[in-house]
């Protein structure tokens, strides 16, 4: 897409965000989005793009580090609830409880137990936060290994990048596959009607923020009992490089 008519599309979403941020804050809605896929997806700019124009007492972006050594002592939700919105506010979770069902398992950071635990009740505990008032969206970005491969030399390469370089990106291109089925099995496990998965490809990284904006936080009130699952499983067959 060429950068001229990305700007022009993105403000327009912009301006419906500044929209929306006057609902929620009007009708004291709370709202949890997030942000999930493969490491280099494309998360941070998507939520650059989405909070720059808002104000960061109503969009709140709330990224973890690693927990503490009393954190892993506390029920695994525990330290995400406490980020949780309260009347009038949108958080944005940088990744989320699902590391559980991503890279503790892929990487061996969580047991076998815990990790069908996790699988088994998440989607209760989602389904006692959208009954408790909370809207809740979640989005899954996915990248080509090739497209990953190159986002990763280009952190390596640029020292204005190498910040983003995490100790489990390079691993992550080693374990594609461990990754892709531990993808598709918490994909599985935790769309529901109530709580769907909407996945958008992000190798075109300005296509997918236009996507994210348009199918995330501007389609809030579509969500409910009615919404259509969105999840098609992402095997070898549908993409060739999954």
């Amino acid at each position: 897409m060429k950068r001229k008519k990305y700007e022009a599309e993105l403000r327009k979403l912009q301006v419906e965000l500044c929209h929306l941020q006057r609902w929620v804050k009007e009708k004291g809605k709370r709202i949890v989005i997030v942000f999930e896929g493969r490491d280099g997806a494309g998360k941070g700019g998507t939520i650059r793009a989405i909070t720059e124009r808002l104000s960061p007492r109503v969009f709140r972006v709330v990224a973890l580090p690693a927990p503490s050594d009393r954190e892993k002592g506390q029920m695994y939700m525990q330290r995400y609830m406490q980020h949780f919105p309260t009347k009038g506010e949108v958080v944005i979770f940088d990744r989320s409880w699902y590391n559980r069902a991503g890279v503790e398992h892929v990487m061996g950071f969580c047991s076998d137990e815990q990790y069908e635990r996790f699988l088994d009740l998440c989607p209760v505990v989602e389904k006692f936060m959208i009954e408790g008032g909370v809207t809740l969206i979640k989005l899954w970005l996915e990248v080509s290994p090739g497209e990953q491969r190159k986002r990763f030399e280009a952190r390596v390469k640029d020292p204005l990048r190498q910040w983003k370089l995490s100790p489990m990106d390079l691993p992550s291109l080693e374990r594609w596959y461990d990754y892709s089925k531990a993808r598709d099995r918490m994909l599985k496990e935790t769309d529901t009607r109530t709580s769907p998965w909407y996945i958008l490809r992000s190798d075109d990284k300005e296509k997918a923020r236009l996507n994210e904006l348009a199918k995330g936080p501007l389609q809030t009130n579509s969500f409910g009992p009615d919404a259509q699952v969105r999840y098609v499983p992402l095997d070898r067959g549908a993409s060739g490089e999954s």
